[in-house]
């Protein structure tokens, strides 16, 4: 298996997309819907296939698939893209100095953007086993636990938990594999 590299013929990705300097965006309820609002999108138009997440105040975690002939890191890369434009729009309007560090990240990145909200990569891990899935989906589902922001998985707003353990889409529906 090979880490890190969107394999074409694996049904299933683990991914983790970081914010810069581990900046907890995502404690922002708007922000956290941002990307909720994206992945909506991207599951309506570009033919991502959510099967499970979680957003973390500095990250996301998920399990991607994508429906025939679609190329993961494509949506991945634009789904980015257009997060970052909003959540700096965000920072920004709120005049929040958190929008400074995510200039300060772009002028170290050197690509001639703006704004750097994203650390680079997304870190894909193809995913062709069942029992594989289950243990992402359990690691994913218990990120809050683990950190302490929650007893429970299904009390965390922003985690398929919800979807799986109670039967809830009203935050976002995820297409179930176990």
């Amino acid at each position: 298996m090979t880490s890190w590299r969107v394999l074409p013929s694996a049904p299933v990705h683990f991914t983790t997309s970081t914010i810069v300097d581990w900046t907890p965006v995502f404690a922002y309820p708007q922000c956290a819907q941002m990307i909720i609002d994206s992945l909506k999108y991207s599951m309506l138009n570009k033919g991502l296939r959510l099967h499970g997440y979680v957003i973390m105040p500095t990250h996301v975690h998920a399990l991607y698939g994508t429906t025939s002939g679609v190329n993961l890191s494509n949506i991945l890369r634009d789904l980015h893209r257009y997060t970052s434009k909003e959540i700096s729009q965000f920072f920004r309007s709120t005049r929040n100095p958190t929008f400074m560090e995510f200039a300060k990240a772009a002028r170290a990145d050197q690509r001639g953007n703006r704004y750097k909200v994203w650390q680079t990569g997304f870190h894909p891990i193809a995913i062709f086993d069942q029992d594989i899935f289950v243990q992402k989906l359990e690691y994913i589902h218990n990120n809050p636990v683990r950190k302490g922001f929650v007893e429970q998985p299904e009390y965390w707003k922003y985690s398929s938990a919800r979807n799986y353990l109670l039967d809830d889409d009203t935050i976002i529906a995820v297409e179930k594999l176990v």
